[in-house]
């Protein structure tokens, strides 16, 4: 098992973070690429949702994620499945003050699970090369959190 984690400050409060993380039609609009619902109801332990990112190469990355987890507005921990890999995303959201526009500490940590023999041996291959991309992917996710909370997505919806 792998894990690499981030944090970063941003200049919003963490109940209009919570909303970016966890409003789907917000995160298709300003947060990641198109978005498609799979599982109907309110956001929550279960829902289930395929997301198409753009990489910084220009090819799309299509994923699956299921929620596992949600304390609003606190903690949101997301599971996806890899090619002999399980994935585990967990998003934390600590105030850090609560100025009219307030600023919040935001962790996000992804582990991998080998789940299948070529899983370990890639793991073990290419460990430090995998960990410097994730940690990237993890640093461009919350950079585009920071935008869209700074061009008010939230309000927007």
């Amino acid at each position: 098992m792998s894990t690499v984690a981030v944090t970063e400050l941003v200049e919003a409060h963490d109940v209009d973070l919570w909303r970016l993380l966890t409003d789907l039609t917000v995160r298709t609009r300003r947060f990641t690429g198109p978005v498609q619902v799979l599982t109907p109801g309110p956001f929550g332990p279960g829902t289930t949702w395929r997301e198409t990112r753009s990489q910084p190469d220009g090819t799309a990355l299509v994923e699956e994620f299921v929620v596992l987890g949600a304390e609003p507005p606190r903690r949101l921990v997301l599971g996806s499945r890899g090619a002999g890999v399980d994935y585990r995303i967990t998003w934390t959201l600590r105030p850090v003050d609560r100025r009219p526009r307030g600023r919040t500490a935001v962790t996000v940590e992804q582990e991998s699970v080998p789940t299948a023999p070529y899983g370990r041996v890639v793991a073990l291959l290419l460990g430090g090369l995998a960990a410097r991309a994730v940690e990237r992917a993890l640093r461009r996710d919350l950079a585009d959190l920071a935008a869209a909370a700074a061009s008010g997505a939230t309000e927007a919806a």
